[in-house]
């Protein structure tokens, strides 16, 4: 070959091997290759070079079959190459995706699954599939599995979700795992489709739009058709991304992160060697293309989502309801509220309400915190009755308005915060949107909860959730939500507790935990599936 090989071998089984080649021609010119970079001959093209793991081979040398060839023939030649690469190189055999072995299909490829080959490894340029360092199976198990976490900022509660995760895998298994989290529209996918999250905050901001949206979209023949169609412009710069990660375990934390992404590991016989799992984070009314039934695992919220996912199509045994994954700082115990207080400034004493409207500061906050203001001080008695923490996210505006304010009740305004769990801590109860993670903070906390907002669609059923389990209650009125309130922290502070109890009791603290330890058992047994057929 006019390139010498990086593949070192002894001269006498190289020589060997050649010998055994009898019905085959050896010829090192390199053959053309179609539109679609396979070779328009029926040839199988074998790659020497040692940087097996490149994309693009420099230089490709094809077997042919004269008349005289025969399948018992090139399985021998298979089988004694493959033992001299082993021995050798050390190194797992690499597959040939060209060469037709008693298939029957007269398709030229061996694989029995979708065109793909049974060894996990991937097409170079020249048809052959060659290990491009996508290690699965326990195949080099001394290096990190690596968990890939599809997400996307439509809404802060996706990301939320994703960096709880992650942070669980580095609590519990710390090295052993390297997870990655991607927005795989924003940034794998070309014009228009890498707009996504522009696009949710423009319909969400115009409610009669999301909601149109948000319905349409739910019938299966619509949304299926729809991911199908998108498929055919988006695929080749998914698959890019999925592989430029090199996963053993793929997440969706997001209702849009399943359908293409599934469809590109079938077309590549990649289902049964990358765990696909769906870690749902609405916790009762959810979007139908949360579901997809080739998903090794879907990890839901509650029982009603639970529901929803049997009722899509998936298998009991698909299904693992552990809770909404939450950062893991809120399994910590809780420091005492009076220490608490006095490190955020507030008053130890007086009985406190959170008021929050996500990470933007969105919603009635300054006219719910005015109300409030009115509502919890004590004409009669000329003092306070509670205190106010408000958490006004990255709104600036809304900040400096609220610190302008002369109050007569302790007031505490925070800008985007990190800790959410001791502000939670710090508090008796609060008042948010309809957020499931928020929600689920809340009762891992046990603060009774005043909903005063919620987004059509994905939040809608949060609101009867809330409600008819006895933990919290909904109002869009900045003055009744004051009142309630002020009737917590007085003569109804009895519901105050009862709420508080019906909140921890709800309460899944452990979720994320769970959904970790899950995942690590399912790669664990796919570690133990046999990678490569050895008949």
């Amino acid at each position: 070959m006019s390139h010498p090989s990086t593949v070192h071998q002894e001269p006498g089984v190289l020589s060997d091997l050649v010998s055994q080649l009898g019905p085959f021609a050896l010829n090192s010119n390199s053959r053309p290759l179609n539109f679609e970079g396979h070779s328009s001959f029926l040839s199988n093209y074998l790659y020497f070079d040692g940087s097996i793991g490149f994309k693009r081979p420099k230089f490709c040398s094809s077997l042919s079959l004269n008349s005289r060839g025969s399948a018992s023939s090139i399985r021998r030649f298979l089988s004694d190459f493959n033992k001299a690469i082993r021995f050798h190189c050390e190194r797992i055999p690499i597959g040939f995706a060209s060469v037709q072995v008693n298939s029957g299909n007269g398709s030229g490829n061996s694989s029995n699954n979708n065109g793909d080959s049974d060894n996990g490894l991937k097409y170079d340029g020249c048809g052959v599939l060659v290990d491009d360092g996508v290690h699965v199976n326990g195949v080099e198990a001394d290096t990190p599995k690596k968990v890939l976490i599809l997400m996307s900022d439509t809404g802060g509660g996706h990301r939320a979700s994703a960096e709880a995760i992650k942070a669980a895998f580095h609590e519990e298994f710390g090295d052993d795992y390297q997870v990655f989290v991607t927005d795989l529209w924003a940034d794998h996918t070309p014009w228009p489709f890498n707009q996504l999250p522009r696009s949710y905050n423009f319909l969400v901001k115009h409610g009669p739009l999301w909601k149109m949206t948000y319905y349409a979209s739910a019938p299966r023949i619509i949304h299926q058709s729809n991911f199908a169609a998108t498929s055919t412009f988006i695929a080749r710069e998914v698959a890019k991304g999925l592989m430029k990660y090199q996963p053993d375990i793929i997440i969706s934390v997001h209702p849009l992160m399943q359908h293409v992404p599934l469809r590109i590991l079938r077309a590549k016989g990649l289902l049964k060697k990358i765990v696909f799992t769906t870690v749902i984070t609405d916790l009762s009314t959810c979007h139908p293309t949360w579901f997809h039934k080739l998903v090794t695992r879907c990890y839901c919220p509650s029982a009603e989502v639970a529901k929803r996912a049997l009722k899509a199509g998936l298998q009991p045994s698909q299904i693992k309801v552990y809770g909404l994954p939450v950062r893991p700082s809120f399994v910590k115990p809780v420091r005492p509220k009076d220490e608490l207080r006095r490190e955020l400034g507030m008053d130890e004493d007086l009985p406190a309400v959170l008021l929050m409207g996500g990470g933007e500061g969105m919603g009635p906050l300054e006219a719910t915190a005015r109300a409030l203001g009115d509502a919890l001080y004590d004409e009669d008695l000329m003092k306070p009755i509670g205190q106010i923490l408000v958490i006004c996210g990255r709104n600036k505006k809304l900040a400096d308005r609220l610190l302008s304010i002369d109050w007569k009740i302790p007031v505490q305004v925070r800008g985007f915060v990190t800790k959410m769990e001791e502000c939670m801590g710090a508090c008796d109860c609060i008042i948010t949107k309809a957020g499931p993670g928020t929600i689920a903070e809340a009762m891992i906390r046990g603060l009774p909860i005043i909903l005063n907002n919620y987004i059509a669609g994905q939040e809608a059923g949060n609101v009867p959730y809330v409600v008819e389990n006895g933990f919290g209650k909904f109002s869009k009125s900045p003055k009744e939500i004051a009142n309630i309130v002020a009737e917590w922290f007085g003569p109804k502070v009895d519901e105050l507790k009862a709420m508080s109890q019906n909140a921890l009791k709800l309460a899944r603290p452990d979720a994320v935990f769970k959904i970790v330890h899950d995942l690590h058992e399912l790669v664990k047994q796919r570690s133990f599936e046999p990678l490569y057929n050895t008949t």
